[in-house]
């Protein structure tokens, strides 16, 4: 047992399932690895994982919980998230092609911005801190000696493997839509349509309460 930890397999199992799941994070990701490529698929996929590491840390030091146990302070995350993500799905939905050029092109997003939305869309997710306040204390012993310390290993195992599942969402996605990036008015679609998903899912966060 791992500072108080149990059931080690069967948390990786469950975490490895959780991660595999389609979601925002899925969809940021595959978004922009079919149209930008591999590097910003990357990219994306540290951005989110940065944004995960908010929520360890938050939930290591009870944060999550005290944000969680107040109603002010859970309206006030749960619709900065909405309004994140429909401020992500809108930039994509306002896509543009630079027809000027001798060949047309999507104008792409700058690698920090890739970063941070990404970041941003995993960080500012309250149904990403339920999921951490619910599971994992279902795999730490009442008696652990330290606690924190267990959430924070926990939360890092839960983190590294799904950063490995999306980088890899990464390089098959940017490999399985290789010929879209290369036609821009195509590209420009996409992230449209990945827009709209963007704002349908602020919209469904907006509304979310808690059970």
């Amino acid at each position: 047992m791992i500072a108080g930890i149990h059931d080690l397999g069967l948390f990786i199992v469950a975490g490895l399932l959780l991660n595999v799941t389609p979601g925002p994070d899925t969809l940021y990701i595959v978004g922009r690895s079919a149209t930008q490529g591999l590097r910003a698929g990357v990219v994306a996929a540290l951005g989110i994982g940065a944004g995960c590491c908010v929520h360890i840390v938050a939930a290591a030091v009870g944060l999550s919980a005290l944000i969680l146990a107040s109603a002010q302070a859970f309206l006030v995350l749960k619709f900065a998230g909405a309004a994140y993500l429909l401020y992500v799905g809108a930039t994509l939905l306002l896509t543009r092609v630079n027809v000027a050029a001798e060949t047309p092109r999507l104008v792409p997003a700058p690698m920090r911005t890739v970063f941070w939305q990404g970041c941003l869309t995993c960080a500012l997710n309250p149904k990403v801190a339920l999921f951490f306040l619910a599971l994992l204390p279902q795999f730490i012993a009442t008696d652990a000696p330290d606690k924190p310390l267990a959430f924070l290993v926990l939360g890092v195992i839960f983190n590294v493997n799904g950063t490995f599942w999306n980088l890899f969402m990464a390089w098959s996605s940017s490999r399985i839509a290789g010929g879209i990036a290369r036609n821009a008015r195509v590209a420009a679609w996409l992230n449209r349509a990945i827009g709209a998903f963007f704002v349908a899912i602020g919209v469904r966060l907006a509304l979310f309460e808690r059970g």
